[in-house]
């Protein structure tokens, strides 16, 4: 059987870039190289796509106890660009090093598909199998805004996926070293990405006049306004239960009025919720005017807008309050928040899975700062969790690995992280 080391180290010699905006090299190649592995695991892959070499692989495992629900496990194929000028390694050369295999999707997320591979030929050389229906989906088009991918599958071929209970995929299950207890965060709630623009109208003019009704003076207050204020705090399931089980693990005092405090005493956990506590909105994006000396008609800016579960009316008042008269406040492409429960099943097989392989595990919940295709699926009535599961050694940048110069992975890590997948498929 292939070491699941080298399944992951061939994936990242795919180059699936996806620059955003429909520029993307493809998920072809990486696609009919995971349906060649489903099928040589017994299964039957079906290739979809909207649009050529934009293509999802879609599988499903029968369990041995049909009147489950199934579960669906989904991975995209695609990865952000990589600059090989910056590395060092070739992002795409999949090499194994010092313990690690290095390239972009390591961790984001060609890792998690390598795991899934694995296990499922592991599966079909022992005879085994899990006990409910699984449901496969490798998808395109994540790292953008899945319209070739999961959304797209959602809304053309829900069919696939309409019995299915709940569903895992990245950002989740992973150690986290925090004075000698190993916390592993499965995410149980996303922020929702409700992206604005604002367009700010004003009268066109010479530069050189005066104008009291200047466009980009109106979209510069609004944009400075936005940027400097101080949102509330929110506290949503996943992050309350985070807070309070982190905190007794580590036997940090949490104060639920003293949430920024509590953090803080959190010391290295207080980085996995510490952009979860409130809704966030960062000016990134602007555009006004042509030539110096001519005040243009109207000014646009783009604000990266991050959003809780149940705070979406509240924030978007509030935003259109800051924007003030004469700029108009619409959403990009928004997709809303989400959150699965804690105190279920599914949560609680995940644990077990886990604690499997480490004993000592610490499992807590927590919230997505960002969006996976959870959000997609979630349209379906389907529970979101993040869990791809990896053993990661005390100083390791996880977090700082997915869209970032020297992704790797640690081989002990991806053996763990399937043992673990292994043992919550054919348990679950």
């Amino acid at each position: 059987m292939i070491p699941v080391e080298q399944l992951c180290s061939e994936l990242i010699r795919f180059d699936t870039t996806n620059r955003g905006r429909g520029d993307s090299e493809g998920e072809r190649e990486a696609a009919e190289y995971v349906a060649a592995h489903l099928a040589a695991a017994g299964l039957e892959p079906t290739l979809l796509e909207l649009k050529p070499r934009r293509t999802n692989v879609i599988a499903r495992v029968s369990g041995s106890e049909p009147g489950l629900e199934p579960l669906l496990v989904h991975a995209h194929l695609d990865v952000v660009p990589a600059e090989p000028a910056d590395w060092a390694v070739h992002p795409f050369s999949g090499e194994v090093r010092d313990g690690y295999v290095w390239g972009r999707g390591a961790v984001d997320m060609k890792d998690m598909v390598a795991m899934l591979l694995h296990v499922l030929a592991d599966w079909h050389a022992q005879g085994r199998g899990p006990r409910r229906d699984v449901v496969l989906a490798f998808v395109a088009d994540e790292e953008d805004n899945g319209d070739y991918g999961a959304h797209w599958l959602v809304a053309e071929h829900p069919e696939l996926f309409a019995d299915c209970g709940a569903a895992i995929s990245e950002s989740g299950g992973y150690t986290y070293h925090v004075g000698g207890v190993h916390l592993y965060p499965v995410g149980t709630a996303e922020r929702g990405t409700s992206h604005v623009r604002l367009t700010a109208r004003g009268r066109a003019g010479h530069g050189s006049r005066r104008n009291e009704d200047n466009a980009v003076t109106k979209l510069a207050g609004a944009v400075q306004r936005i940027a400097e204020h101080r949102w509330p705090i929110r506290l949503t399931p996943a992050v309350r239960a985070f807070l309070e089980r982190s905190g007794a693990a580590l036997g940090v005092e949490v104060d639920l009025s003293d949430v920024d405090g509590t953090v803080a005493r959190l010391g290295k956990a207080g980085p996995l919720v510490e952009s979860t506590v409130r809704n966030s909105t960062t000016p990134t994006v602007l555009r006004a005017g042509y030539k110096t000396n001519v005040i243009p008609s109207t000014a646009e800016a783009e604000i990266d807008v991050r959003v809780l579960p149940g705070t979406e009316e509240e924030l978007f008042a509030e935003l259109r309050r800051l924007a003030g008269p004469g700029v108009e406040v619409a959403a990009i492409s928004p997709q809303g928040p989400v959150q699965a429960p804690i105190d279920s099943p599914w949560f609680e097989a995940m644990a077990a899975a886990l604690r499997s392989q480490d004993p000592q595990a610490v499992v807590v919940p927590y919230c997505l700062g960002g969006g996976t295709d959870a959000k997609a699926f979630d349209k379906l009535g389907i529970l979101g969790y993040g869990f791809a599961p990896l053993w990661l050694p005390e100083g390791f940048d996880y977090r700082g690995m997915a869209h970032g110069v020297d992704e790797r992975v640690p081989v002990e890590g991806l053996h763990f992280g399937a043992r673990v997948l292994d043992h919550l498929l054919t348990n679950c």
